[in-house]
Formats: structure tokens, C-alpha cells, sequence
């Protein structure tokens, strides 16, 4: 900071004032210098306050002797009193041996001492000489409180300030007589001392208080910067500032090492940032961002620099620095590594795709199993059927019948009207073709229900497949479907599940919701509900397992879809854990169901949730989906 204020001063000098300014100054660096040759090594190395006080003494100790010499060379001898020539020989004197005192001394005191009493001391001298001599005498009174207090203090300039008051109010008028006009002008001259003391004691007393003030300040103002000094130091962030036109005026040592890489060479404070020899694209991009920073603007972007030994990438911020007036005076460079941040994002991407196909194979490997299930249990059926067609086929007679008859027609075929009307077993022949067509149409029916059965049963087959068939071929792709007839696909895939458990299913919707998103991605989420359902439900142990479905239009322009089930729920502390990836309440669980289809909810826009009343009352997901535009509109 003291730097950039610099910096800032000989800007704003700049001018037809700076010659005049510059003259001024080194007119005073001249004077301290001078006044500083005649003090003591320890008087130039002490505090400020007395060095101040030092140069002060040596200024009047100056001046006083300049009016001594003059005093003595013309005034005595235009006057006829010749005895203020002891008094100036002997302030001389005193003068001198002070300067002596300043040069070789170790303190201010003794030379401060001889002044004030020298001029006490004079002032009293010509009061009793000279009989006019009050009235050249004031300003002289004047300055014995001004220099006690400030040189002594408050207590030995009192002293000094009452002597040479007691003396022109007292003594004075004594001497010549006690004239009322004299009496009435030095008692006045020394009620002024006595105020000149007064307000003396009041601006040492505020200066010592501003001294305090300003060394706390000081003090905390060398902490605090301590502690950046510190921080900035020892932080491995990039840190440096710049003035407007480009020079550095402080860095850290970690830019001054990325700066060693980059260039091969280390920064210097009063220097471009960025040297002549840097790249031709560095050097452009550095000054498009120094054109929006010193415009005002905040510019923060990444970089990866190929010249570095170790490759990284930097985040890299330029914040430009105003002064009182809003105008900007500099600029801030902060840089932070974030390489391990960047790596560590592109391996949660990768994890989170390889999520993603593992929910779509997991998906994929339950739709496969409600299919097997469904096919299986078709399966079973026609198996049954086929068997007990084949049973029966092998246990008819009427084949056995029908072969005895057509053999007794053969044999009488030649005579054949009368064996059916003479012969027994020609008469009994009509009605036993009767009985065995009547046993035969009998079996036709009988076989017609077992195929009819067994047409079903591959009518279920080929709609499963079918079912399978047409989710995966849809898979990744965003297309218009009604939600109802999902649902019921998904219910579908679960039948046999959910019979086998004893659950019983509502379904409270009555009017198709479409919407468009990807069907498989949700599918896959309410297989993953309806598992889940069944899961409670069984837990639960209760006879009356009833999972509802509900679907609903939810404003603005939104499908709910809730899977509502009466089984064991959910504890409030488990609540805000639910959706979290390896949280889970099942014994065999693995926690990535819910977690995965809530990700897979996130990229259609939707919004998955649970509620639950606690243990033992339950539990309901639902799906917050968008509609489809033609929907929407209607």
C-alpha cells in the first residue's frame, strides 16, 4: 500500500505545480538535514517527539543568537543603556553552550532549560533597563509559555510563566513607581501568559492524545499487516498487485515461482508484470484482460499454460482496485491450482456416466426379469396343457372304438343289410357309433379348451416380448407417451410378483396424461418404486397389502405420479437420507436404487420425492413430471 500511494502522488503531480512542488520539498529535505547535523547520533536515533523537539532548539537556539549578535552590534549602540550589554553577552553565552549541549548531549532537556530561562531571564532584564521597554517586551512574554510548555511541560513552563509574570505585573510597577497605566497593561500582559500557558497545556494535551491514538493505530496497523504479510506468504494461492500502468508492486512467492516457470525469470517490484519477451498470445490476452479491468470490470477465467514444468490449471481472478473517488488505481491478481478440483469433477462425471449405465443395465436386467417371470409363468401353463392334452390323447377310446366298428363293416361288407338287421352285434352297431360320437364330440370340446388355454398363454408370451421389445428400442430417446399406459405396462411386468405376495393394486386415474421424456428412463424409475412397494408391503406382514397408484395433473403444467403403499414406512431420521447414494433400510440392499432414479428424474425435468407419517403408516413416492406441449396447451 505505501508503494501504490506513491505511485498515486506523482501522478496526480504531474503538471506545471510539480517544478514548484519538487523545489519545496528538497528546500525542506535541506532544512531537516542542516537541523539534523546539529543534533547527537542518539538525538537523530531517539524517539520522534524528541528529535522534533530537538530540531525545534536548534532552529531558536539559531534565530536567538542571530538577534543576540544584531542586539549587540546595533541596538546598544543606538540606546544609552549600556547595561543590556551583560545580558546579551551573557544569553549568548547560554545559547552557545545549548547548541554544544544539542551536539554532544543525549537529551533536549538541559538545552531546553538554559532557553526558557534565558529568555525569562532576558525578558526581566529589559523590563528593569529600559522604561518603555513593556511594550517591545510582549511578543518576547508570549513565547517563554509557548516554549516551557512544549519544550519542559506543563508544571516547569507554569514556573517559568509565573516568574516572568509575577515580574511584569509586580516588579515592573514597583520599580517605576506604581504608575496606573503600567500597572493596568502588565498585569494584562501577564494574564495572557497565563492563558498563552492555559491553551499550551490544551494542545499539548490533544497532541499527546492523537500521538497515543495514532501509535495504537500504527501499532494495530503493523499487526494487521503482519498478518496479511503473513497469510499472503505463506498461502500456495497466487497473489500480486498492479498499478494502471501495468507494473508490479507486490507478489507472493508462489507467483513469483509460476512466474520463474512461465518465464524463466523472477518479477521485480516497478516492472511490467509481463516482460517484453513473453509470448505474443500471453502478452494479448493479459492486455484485453488489464483493458476490462481497468475499466472497472471483474475478470475471472481458466488457465493452463504449456510452458509450465508441472501442467496445471489456474483459476485465475483480476479485481481492480479503487480509490476514495470510485477511480481505479491498480489491480489485484488472485490464482488458485484447481487441478485437483478439475480432475476430481472429470472422475465424478465418469463415475456418474458409469452410474447411469449401470441404472440402465440394472433397468434393463429387471425389465428382463419381469419378462421371465411373466414368460415363465405362461410357460407353466401351457406346459400343463399340453400334458393334459397329451394324457387325455393317449386314454381316449373312441380311436380303439372306431377301428372295431369299421372292421365289423369290412367283414360284412358283402351282406352288410343283413348283419346290421339280423346279427346281434349288427344291431347293437348304430347305437355304439352313436355313443362313441357323442364321446368323441365330448374330447373335441375338452381339446378345444386346452388350445384355447394354450393360445392365451402364447398371446401373454408375445405381448411381454413385445412389451420388452418396444422399451428397448425406445431407450435414450424423448418421445410423447401416455402416462397411464406406462403404468400399466410396469404393472404388468410386476403381475405375478405382486399376486404371489398377496398385494392387491388400485389404480386411481381415469383420463390419459402425456408427456414427453425418455421412456425407458422412466420406467425404469417405476419398476424401482413398485420393488420397493412390494419390499414394505411384505415387511409390513399385514393381510390387507394394497398398493395405489394415483396420477394427476399438477399446476403449472405438470404430471404426479404416486405410488402409495400401506407398508412398514419410513422414520423421520431416514427421511433426508433417502435419495443418497449406499443409503439403505434393507438388510440385502445396496442404496443405489432410489439414488439412481432420483439422477435419472433430474435429467427429464422431473422432481422425485417421499413422504411418510413414520413407521408402521406407510409410505408415498411420487414423480413430478413436465407435459408435453399439446398437452400442456389444452
Amino acid at each position: 500500500m505505501p508503494s501504490m500511494s506513491t505511485k498515486m502522488l506523482g501522478a496526480q503531480g504531474a503538471g506545471t505545480s510539480r517544478p514548484r512542488d519538487d523545489a519545496r520539498v528538497g528546500f525542506v529535505v535541506w532544512l531537516l538535514a542542516v537541523l539534523d547535523g546539529m543534533l547527537s547520533e542518539r538525538l537523530r536515533s531517539g524517539s520522534i517527539e524528541e528529535l522534533d523537539r530537538g530540531r525545534l532548539l536548534a532552529a531558536t537556539l539559531c534565530v536567538l543568537l542571530l538577534c543576540d549578535v544584531l542586539f549587540l552590534l546595533f541596538y546598544v549602540r543606538l540606546v544609552p543603556y549600556t547595561g543590556l550589554v551583560p545580558v546579551g553577552l551573557v544569553c549568548g553565552l547560554g545559547y552557545g553552550a545549548s547548541l554544544l549541549s544539542l551536539r554532544w548531549g543525549s537529551t533536549t532537556r538541559p538545552a531546553a532549560l538554559v532557553v526558557c530561562a534565558m529568555l525569562t531571564g532576558g525578558v526581566m532584564a529589559v523590563a528593569l533597563n529600559v522604561e518603555d521597554a513593556p511594550e517591545g517586551a510582549h511578543p518576547i512574554c508570549m513565547i517563554i509559555p509557548l516554549m516551557g510548555v512544549y519544550l519542559l511541560g506543563p508544571r516547569p513552563g507554569l514556573v517559568f510563566t509565573l516568574a516572568a509574570g509575577l515580574h511584569t505585573a509586580v516588579v515592573v510597577p514597583l520599580v517605576y513607581g506604581q504608575m496606573s497605566g503600567i500597572v493596568v497593561r502588565n498585569f494584562f500582559t501577564a494574564f495572557f501568559m497565563l492563558g498563552a500557558w492555559a491553551l499550551c497545556c490544551l494542545l499539548i494535551v490533544a497532541r499527546d492524545h492523537a500521538s497515543r491514538a495514532l501509535e495504537q493505530a500504527l501499532r494495530a496497523l503493523r499487526d494487521h499487516e503482519r498478518k496479511l504479510t503473513s497469510l499472503l506468504e505463506n498461502t500456495e494461492d497466487i497473489v500480486c498487485s498492479v498499478d494502471t500502468q501495468g507494473r508490479l508492486i507486490a507478489a507472493n512467492p508462489a507467483l513469483v515461482e509460476v512466474y520463474r516457470e512461465l518465464l524463466g525469470e523472477e518479477p521485480e517490484p516497478g516492472k511490467p508484470l509481463l516482460p517484453a519477451g513473453a509470448p505474443d498470445s500471453l502478452r494479448k490476452r493479459w492486455e484485453e484482460c488489464c483493458a476490462k479491468v481497468f475499466s472497472g470490470k471483474r475478470v475471472r477465467f481458466e488457465a493452463s499454460p504449456s510452458a509450465l514444468r508441472h501442467p496445471r490449471v489456474l483459476d485465475l481472478s483480476l479485481t481492480p482496485v479503487l480509490d476514495g473517488a470510485g477511480r481505479v488505481v491498480g489491480m489485484t491478481l488472485f490464482g488458485r491450482d484447481v487441478s485437483d478440483r478439475k480432475e476430481a469433477e472429470a472422475r465424478l462425471g465418469e463415475m456418474h456416466r458409469n452410474l447411469l449405465d449401470a441404472s440402465r443395465r440394472a433397468g434393463m436386467a429387471e425389465i428382463a426379469t419381469g419378462v421371465l417371470h411373466n414368460v415363465g409363468n405362461a410357460l407353466n401353463s401351457v406346459n400343463v396343457s399340453v400334458n393334459l392334452l397329451a394324457e387325455r390323447l393317449h386314454q381316449s377310446r373312441v380311436p380303439g372304438g372306431l377301428s372295431r366298428a369299421t372292421g365289423l363293416l369290412r367283414e360284412h361288407e358283402s351282406d352288410l343289410c343283413a348283419f346290421l338287421s339280423q346279427d346281434a352285434r349288427g344291431k347293437q352297431l348304430p347305437g355304439y357309433l352313436g355313443a362313441l360320437a357323442g364321446q368323441l364330440a365330448e374330447e373335441r370340446e375338452e381339446f378345444l379348451d386346452e388350445v384355447r388355454t394354450l393360445q392365451k398363454s402364447v398371446e401373454h408370451i408375445k405381448s411381454v416380448v413385445s412389451m420388452q421389445q418396444k422399451h428397448a428400442h425406445f431407450s435414450g430417446v424423448v418421445e410423447r407417451l401416455d402416462v397411464t399406459e406406462l403404468l400399466d405396462d410396469a404393472l404388468r411386468l410386476h403381475a405375478v410378483a405382486l399376486e404371489r405376495q398377496g398385494i392387491g393394486v388400485r389404480r386411481e386415474y381415469t383420463e390419459a396424461m402425456m408427456v414427453r421424456l425418455d421412456r425407458h428412463k422412466l420406467l425404469q424409475i417405476l419398476l424401482n418404486l413398485l420393488t420397493n412397494a412390494g419390499h414394505a408391503l411384505t415387511e409390513s406382514g399385514r393381510p390387507d397389502k394394497l398398493l395405489t397408484i394415483r396420477v394427476e395433473r399438477v399446476p403449472p403444467e405438470r404430471v404426479r405420479i404416486a405410488v402409495a403403499d400401506n407398508g412398514i414406512g419410513i422414520a423421520p431420521e431416514d427421511a433426508p437420507r433417502l435419495f443418497t447414494q449406499g443409503f439403505t433400510t434393507k438388510k440385502d440392499g445396496h442404496g443405489f436404487g432410489l439414488h439412481i432414479s432420483a439422477l435419472a428424474a433430474r435429467e427429464m425435468d422431473a422432481f422425485l420425492s417421499c413422504s411418510s407419517e413414520g413407521r408402521g403408516h406407510g409410505a408415498t413416492f411420487t414423480i413430478d413430471l413436465p407435459m408435453s406441449g399439446e398437452e400442456s396447451r389444452a
